[in-house]
């Protein structure tokens, strides 16, 4: 049976993140993704001078006719929200459209770098610890991961054991399957950790030196689309990381504006294959 997520994100026209390669990556994988937009972008907000159209408003009329429908969703996965209106909106979805034994995926998008997002006030911060808290797994990167747990933003794991306290930390604070992602402590080589069950895995790659906007969405879909698909979450979070270097490394040989994201359009069949 064909699975369904309701992926509630921003959708930036241009630049290649949040739901344009999220649509792509799950469809794919053989899944249906329905968007529930929080907004439209004219490109991502790395880019200058974009416009938006909010859409705060529409979330839960859209979640109230699904519900209608008797629409439920095998997952219900949310990313970058731009208020606390949007981060209730989730909170309905995930109670109201769930299917039983469904997957609530928060990856709660606040800050990169060790900087939290301008965006990102004391008050939505709070908010989206109470939204992680309902969620069934969770995949903060290091900064993300330090603002859930009270910590420093600029401060990361240094070591393997420093990730798998993070990880166990996060899952004694929120009660969800965890992936950590944004592991770089060991040169030349950057990855992710998993946490599920009790069972805690690490999977770093090779570094490829060039950043892109859009990666992270990528990276999370993929993992989301090999879940519905039966891997088990180590797994998929392996096949995520390869793909995202794949991509990475394709970019960078076309020689494109980093700010354009990355070309994952090619190499989508290759997630069948592997």
């Amino acid at each position: 049976m064909q699975k369904k997520v309701l992926a509630l994100h921003d959708l930036s026209g241009f630049g290649r993140s949040s739901l344009v390669p999220i649509i792509s990556v799950l469809s794919a994988f053989g899944h249906q993704c329905v968007p529930l937009p929080t907004a439209v972008f004219s490109t991502h907000m790395a880019i200058p001078g974009w416009v938006k159209s909010d859409l705060t408003g529409e979330m839960h009329p859209t979640i109230d006719q699904y519900d209608r429908l008797g629409l439920r969703f095998e997952a219900v996965y949310a990313g970058f929200l731009g208020s606390a209106s949007q981060i209730d909106s989730v909170r309905e979805a995930a109670e109201r459209l769930k299917a039983e034994n469904g997957l609530t995926l928060i990856d709660p998008v606040m800050g990169d770098n060790g900087e939290v997002y301008s965006s990102y006030t004391p008050e939505m911060c709070t908010r989206m610890r109470e939204l992680c808290a309902i969620a069934d797994l969770i995949t903060p990167n290091t900064t993300e991961a330090a603002i859930l747990l009270g910590r420093d933003p600029a401060s990361a794991p240094q070591s393997e054991r420093e990730a798998e306290e993070w990880m166990r930390a996060l899952y004694e604070e929120y009660g969800a399957s965890v992936v950590l992602t944004g592991l770089d402590y060991e040169p030349g080589r950057v990855g992710s950790g998993c946490l599920e069950n009790g069972e805690l895995t690490i999977s770093l790659h090779e570094r490829i030196d060039c950043y892109y906007p859009g990666t992270g969405d990528v990276f999370a879909a993929v993992m989301l689309g090999a879940l519905l698909g039966g891997a088990k979450l180590r797994d998929a979070c392996v096949k995520a990381g390869e793909f995202v270097r794949d991509t990475i490394a394709y970019t960078a040989q076309q020689g494109t504006d980093p700010n354009f994201g990355v070309q994952f359009e090619k190499l989508l069949p290759y997630l069948w294959q592997k």
